[in-house]
């Protein structure tokens, strides 16, 4: 099993959190005007967005590897959909560009890269989500 853990702690003069993992950071916020935000981070929405979409940037990369065929530019759109109260994520939606380097469909690798995604199957089949007291 792979396990992953972040850290976050609150930013010393603001109402905004650092979170981190090794030596990469993020800062995570509310928008300006929000419960105390400042708008100098992401919001959770985003956050989950990027989630998505970040993993999926990394597996088309993994399997345009496995399978040889080199990847040239990518664009990735990720639109989070909110809803209800507690507001929660209703759908997210992924379009995706892909150029191979040798001007070949890019079908193969992004179908195969959506049916290996670490988020995207994580969300799509549910999983626990646990609030353990420290």
């Amino acid at each position: 099993m792979v396990v992953s853990t972040v850290e976050l702690r609150n930013i010393a003069g603001t109402e905004a959190a650092l979170g981190w993992a090794g030596s990469h950071t993020v800062v995570v916020d509310r928008p300006e005007g929000k419960a105390g935000g400042k708008g100098i981070g992401f919001n959770g929405a985003q956050l989950l967005g990027l989630a998505i979409g970040g993993c999926y940037c990394n597996d088309l990369r993994y399997t345009s590897h496995e399978l040889g065929r080199g990847i040239g530019d990518i664009a990735v759109t990720v639109t989070v959909d909110l809803a209800g109260s507690p507001l929660i994520a209703t759908k997210a939606e992924v379009s995706v560009d892909v150029q191979m380097l040798d001007g070949s469909d890019p079908k193969q690798v992004i179908e195969e890269a959506w049916r290996i995604c670490t988020v995207a199957n994580s969300l799509k089949k549910g999983f626990p989500a646990l609030l353990v007291r420290m």
